[in-house]
């Protein structure tokens, strides 16, 4: 059988250095490619280059906030489900909260987070997404046996003849 060993990859998207650092002192022991943008343009610019199994992303930057982020994302490819993550130091505002969600938001965390708890949100969604690209190499092998197997089927029924 097919067996693929996927890199996964997250982008951290923040318009303040210092907090890109304390994401990735957080998150680094999760043996992932980490990778940086400080805005919400730099961001969509990755997305177009890499596949990330999550996006743990401010709300608050300027020019492009974090939702405009997102809502682009998923404009551009409704298909690609990328899970984000948003992380606020905005009060707890319900009206926030409902339009990350409805901007695609896998969850939404307030500044000061836990540690623990944003490295196990990431650390879940990036296994389901090795499971879902290996599953899909999976598919593809038996897709492919599949075909190999109906032209050999038609191969010996036209030498039967």
């Amino acid at each position: 059988m097919v067996k693929s060993e996927m890199p996964v990859k997250i982008l951290l998207v923040d318009d303040i250095p210092a907090n890109l650092l304390s994401l990735e002192a957080v998150l680094e022991s999760l043996d992932m490619t980490l990778m940086r943008a400080n805005s919400g343009e730099e961001a969509l610019a990755q997305i177009q280059r890499d596949d990330f199994a999550v996006i743990v992303m401010d709300v608050r930057m300027p020019e492009m906030d974090g939702f405009e982020t997102a809502a682009t994302i998923r404009q551009r490819d409704p298909e690609r489900n990328m899970p984000i993550i948003f992380l606020t130091a905005a009060q707890d505002n319900p009206t926030d909260k409902a339009r990350a969600y409805a901007e695609g938001a896998i969850d939404f965390m307030l500044k000061p987070y836990v540690p623990s708890e944003l490295r196990t949100k990431v650390a879940v969604l990036s296994d389901l997404f090795r499971k879902n690209k290996e599953l899909v190499v999976h598919i593809n092998y038996l897709n492919n046996r599949v075909r190999e197997l109906e032209n050999q089927n038609l191969t010996l029924k036209g030498e039967g003849r």
